[in-house]
């Protein structure tokens, strides 16, 4: 079994959207409540907070330089220390709506899901597109909580998550064109092992999975079945991404969001970031094309 490294005591509110940087051998991920985004370094073991003053839910580079991120104001340009740099809102009609998850395709298009932060339960999530000449599309609708975005490494299928639903979709993926068809489920979560959240693809084309409320990351085959299960010491597990030199390094956010005091009593590392090598490396994630 692999051995689970706690790397930082950073007590986030909700930690969400890893992403590793090779070019800096660094790791970006944010805390969406406190409106905060971390990077640290493994090699010397620091690490930085930037307060960019509103809710940044998921990020990732852009070739141009900086990041672009989906935040609770909608699409953004980031530059580390700098203020945020607003684009587009796809949502700036349903002010209780927000950006939640997301990632990048081989082409460089960015895809970001949304959430109804007030009420979980109402389908008022969708998916957009932002393509690298910034025109956004509406690609699906529908989901409770938008989470998790992954590609097959034959980039035939996209995996998406309805936390909400504690459902792992897939849908048929156009690689040149961008479009998404013939939704299906690919896993289903039993309410007994949480729900999933945030997820990446592993070189072997397997799919993990964290689980809020869970304990656990599972991995699944591409056929959807439970391959392994990761034990965590904190209960609300966010997302994970593999980074490290070699892509071999499972790096894993974690939220301290909704949990009592006597849950928090018990899980002292609760909303902390943690590492596990698992003997198997991940992929290179693309930049964003814009």
């Amino acid at each position: 079994m692999a051995a689970v490294e706690h790397l930082l005591h950073v007590q986030n509110v909700l930690g969400e959207g890893p992403r590793w940087v090779p070019s800096e051998q660094a790791l970006y991920w944010v805390d969406i409540q406190n409106h905060l985004i971390y990077r640290y370094f493994p090699a010397s073991g620091q690490h930085e907070v930037f307060d960019v003053g509103t809710r940044v839910t998921v990020l990732a580079p852009r070739r141009s330089g900086g990041f672009i991120t989906g935040t609770e104001r909608g699409f953004a340009v980031w530059y580390p220390g700098r203020p945020l740099e607003f684009l587009v809102n796809p949502e700036a009609h349903r002010p209780d709506v927000r950006f939640n998850d997301g990632a990048v395709d081989s082409r460089g298009r960015f895809w970001a899901g949304t959430m109804n932060d007030k009420d979980h339960t109402r389908p008022d999530g969708c998916l957009y597109r932002l393509d690298p000449d910034g025109s956004v599309h509406l690609m699906a609708d529908g989901f409770q909580v938008y989470n998790g975005t992954a590609w097959s490494l034959d980039q035939r299928t996209m995996y998406c998550t309805d936390s909400g639903r504690r459902t792992i979709w897939a849908y048929d993926f156009d690689l040149e064109t961008g479009a998404i068809s013939n939704r299906r489920v690919f896993a289903q979560i039993p309410e007994a092992d949480g729900v999933p959240d945030g997820h990446t693809l592993d070189s072997q084309g397997y799919l993990w999975s964290t689980h809020w409320g869970g304990w656990r990351i599972t991995r699944f085959d591409s056929a959807g079945n439970v391959e392994r299960e990761l034990r965590l010491p904190v209960e609300n597990i966010t997302s994970c991404t593999f980074g490290g030199a070699q892509l071999d390094e499972l790096y894993v956010t974690t939220a301290r969001q909704g949990l009592s005091a006597e849950a928090l009593g018990r899980q002292p590392l609760a909303g902390d970031l943690f590492r596990v090598k698992v003997g198997i490396t991940g992929l290179a994630q693309p930049d964003y094309a814009g």
